[in-house]
């Protein structure tokens, strides 16, 4: 199965793992937290997910989440959780994905306690926080998995295959577990209204078509689909997909397709090309190869390649907290690779 770096590299690198694990605070994202609490005609709630029902009967207090994106759009809707899966590969000194510190420090809230995810996910942690709900609208969690977590809380999965759930319908799932349909369907046109409020600073911006690659080892290349977040968020920013990648075949599931490092001449009409390396180590292999350097965007310089791993990962996924935090960060990248085209 195609590795795409979701989970930790979002994630170190696609290579890092064969499953699919695979972007705020600052200023304005907490102007938007909800200070309404749910009616109680919000409950009972009945989400059913692709692994399973989740029956909430009532306002949860003690929230669980699990993937990407829920821990944010939770605290965008004015719920902290309890305990949050960690991410160490995107976090920063504070051992938090910078965003969500920023924005439970800004209310003088408690931080959540973090445990172990993914394949090693820690029951055990999550049994001890005594969660009502556990929100992984946007994970991997699996069958056995949401069967054992099920006996301890409802938990809201993903309706179709794991890290597919759209963003939208992620806060949507969310905000209906947490009985404010309504303020998540206020966060959706709030994050469309900032993606496009930064779209207008750049007018420009639609004369450049982009390609989003990635690697998963020398010899390899991959592009990720328009429809995939990451390049999702460029194209809201203005800059148009290169035709080319919908000519390619989908890897199922994953939103990219693989068409290795020989085709990479496909590419030769892309004006900007987006990317992100695993390590120092990976970057200095990958673009020591004659067939990537060829590629014109890359020879030419015009590549938004960045390197710290919060802005990776913040980049890579559209939710209420990563998108103002990442939008003032990748203008000037954007604007710089802009600046090399030929």
């Amino acid at each position: 199965m195609l590795s795409l770096p979701r989970r930790s590299a979002l994630v170190a690198t696609a290579a890092a793992s064969l499953t699919l694990l695979l972007g705020a605070c600052g200023s304005g994202e907490n102007d938007k937290v909800a200070p309404e609490r749910p009616s109680a005609a919000a409950f009972p709630v009945t989400i059913t997910s692709s692994l399973g029902e989740a029956v909430i009967t009532e306002e949860p207090q003690r929230v669980v989440t699990l993937g990407q994106g829920s821990t944010e759009t939770a605290i965008a809707l004015g719920t902290i959780p309890v305990g949050i899966e960690e991410y160490t590969w995107g976090s920063d000194d504070t051992g938090y994905l910078p965003w969500i510190y920023e924005a439970v420090r800004s209310k003088g809230a408690e931080l959540p306690e973090q445990f172990t995810g993914g394949e090693e996910l820690d029951i055990e942690a999550i049994v001890a926080l005594d969660p009502d709900v556990i929100l992984a609208a946007w994970s991997g969690v699996t069958q056995e998995q949401f069967d054992l977590l099920s006996d301890v809380a409802p938990v809201v999965a993903y309706p179709g295959a794991a890290w597919s759930t759209p963003w939208q319908d992620q806060i949507k799932i969310v905000s209906r577990a947490l009985g404010k349909a309504d303020e998540g369907e206020d966060l959706i046109g709030d994050i469309k209204k900032r993606l496009s409020d930064a779209a207008a600073t750049r007018p420009d911006y639609p004369k450049y078509t982009f390609s989003y690659i990635y690697n998963t080892g020398p010899g390899t290349l991959g592009v990720f689909f328009p429809t995939e977040q990451r390049a999702e968020m460029v194209a809201a920013l203005g800059l148009r997909p290169d035709p080319v990648v919908e000519t390619f075949e989908e890897v199922e599931g994953t939103e990219s397709a693989v068409i290795g490092l020989e085709n990479a001449d496909k590419l030769k009409d892309t004006d900007i090309v987006f990317t992100f390396y695993s390590d120092a180590k990976n970057r200095k292999e990958i673009e020591a190869q004659p067939l990537y350097k060829a590629i014109p965007a890359i020879a030419n310089g015009a590549i938004v390649a960045p390197t710290e791993q919060p802005f990776v990962t913040a980049s890579s996924m559209i939710n209420p907290l990563t998108v103002p935090w990442a939008i003032e960060r990748f203008l000037p990248l954007i604007d710089e690779a802009v600046a090399k085209v030929r």
